[in-house]
């Protein structure tokens, strides 16, 4: 891989298609998930990225002494905080899009590496990242339905029906770790709250317990955040 830190034809090359394909294959992983940012967002990403390196390093080899080859890369990283924005999304109570942000400003960061010469970095952290998409949501999943930790957003009929909420969570020895109150005045919804609970026991998928909170008096709605 120490061949490709030289400056020569083939080099260059080799960095700008390595940049192009990690990018794809991140692109393509997005993609089959129906993210925002897919094929051609996290391609182009990682392809510019490569191309600021490369033209930093030209610019070095052109004017020595006139450039410093790690402003253009410290550019990049702040930068592409743009496109990482325009993917997330909050909608009520709910971000999504975070992985999407994440995933761009990495795909950006394999490019950088690309574009230097660092070939083995950058294949090596398009292995990691794929790993991190497709073998960590499960190993969350799995430590979720392990975990007696539920997090709940309750609507309530009034205030009245809150206390006999909190009644009925100290009946079935369950402590609210923390909780938010407000209100929707758009739906007249007086009392919403968000609570994080800690369970007597294992949470599994909070099905169970949501059904069993929709029963006591004055809960409107129910829902796992």
């Amino acid at each position: 891989m120490f061949a490709f830190s030289q400056w020569n034809a083939v080099s260059i090359a080799a960095r700008i298609a390595s940049a192009m394909l990690l990018g794809t294959v991140i692109g393509l992983d997005r993609s089959a998930k129906r993210r925002v940012a897919g094929v051609k967002t996290n391609a182009v990403v990682c392809l510019g990225s490569a191309l600021v390196m490369l033209t930093a390093q030209y610019i070095t080899l052109a004017y020595p002494g006139e450039s410093d080859v790690t402003r253009f890369g410290a550019q990049v990283i702040s930068g592409v905080g743009f496109l990482g924005v325009g993917t997330i999304l909050v909608t009520g109570h709910k971000v999504r899009g975070l992985t999407t942000a994440a995933s761009l400003w990495t795909c950006a960061c394999i490019g950088l590496a690309a574009g230097a010469g660092f070939l083995a970095g950058a294949y090596l952290a398009t292995a990691c990242i794929l790993v991190a998409l497709h073998l960590l949501p499960k190993l969350e999943a799995i430590a979720f339905r392990h975990s007696r930790c539920l997090c709940v957003l309750v609507e309530f009929r009034d205030g009245k029906s809150l206390d006999l909420f909190l009644a009925h969570l100290a009946s079935r020895k369950i402590l609210v770790d923390s909780m938010d109150l407000y209100s929707d005045r758009k739906r007249d919804i007086p009392v919403i709250a968000e609570l994080v609970l800690k369970l007597p026991g294992p949470a599994g998928d909070g099905r169970t317990w949501v059904s069993e909170f929709h029963q006591v008096s004055g809960v409107e709605s129910v829902e796992i955040f």
